[in-house]
């Protein structure tokens, strides 16, 4: 199966965020490969994608056949699911893929609360990530803060800072994705390991929108950053 030099795939594209990834990148003339354990809800999602955005290259696959067609994938999974789908796709990866991490260890794994994390041996979900792919391919944290909701509304922008945390080449490829939907911005996060810190964050915006009665999602922005204000 071919790759597409251009093309992003997204695994977990069936849900809410990575749906709104999905559209985000397809309306803005990227090659989208929608990715799902299951073939019928990935060409589904497709043909969601396809009806907002008439002129979308979008398709959908399973997450294996998904995985193989696309030089950046994103992992777009409940953190529950990680493992499992990391193994279900672990004979398709080529040398230099990169892997961006969405997946935020929240304690709903454990039957607890979106508001509070689970601690993570390797430190965090990328981390985690990073220990389970071949050492040829490359994890970049990203996208975890982006609310969905507003990810979905095409004809709006979606204010919110992106921190992208990796290995330098790398961490700039998933950096350039984020100008491809307005009113994002990158932050650079500098290495892998400061994923920790803005995954904990996510618990920390969920209860705010909670307590501030914001069911779209609220956004994170820096300040005083040179070349960012």
């Amino acid at each position: 199966m071919s790759m597409q030099d251009d093309a992003i795939a997204i695994l977990g594209g069936t849900g809410d965020q990575g749906l709104g990834l999905a559209l985000r990148f397809a309306k803005a003339g990227r090659p989208v490969v929608i990715g799902s354990r299951k073939a019928e809800r990935a060409v589904q999602a497709a043909k969601e994608v396809q009806e907002q955005v008439p002129d979308a290259q979008v398709e959908g696959l399973e997450n294996p056949a998904a995985t193989a067609k696309a030089p950046v994938v994103i992992l777009s999974v409940p953190f529950e699911h990680t493992a499992g789908t990391l193994k279900s796709i672990r004979e398709a990866w080529t040398a230099d893929q990169v892997v961006v991490s969405m997946g935020v260890p929240l304690a709903t794994a454990i039957g607890d609360g979106a508001v509070r994390t689970v601690g993570v041996w390797q430190g965090s979900c990328a981390e985690l990530v990073k220990s389970l792919v071949p050492k040829d391919v490359h994890v970049v944290s990203a996208f975890q803060n982006v609310a969905a909701h507003r990810l979905r509304e095409l004809d709006h922008p979606v204010e919110c800072d992106v921190v992208v945390s990796g290995p330098k080449a790398p961490r700039e490829r998933v950096m350039a994705l984020c100008p491809l939907v307005p009113g994002l911005r990158a932050v650079d996060g500098g290495p892998l390991a400061n994923a920790r810190y803005v995954e904990g964050l996510t618990a920390l915006m969920i209860g705010l929108n909670i307590r501030y009665k914001a069911p779209e999602g609220s956004g994170l922005r820096f300040t005083g950053l040179p070349g960012l204000d």
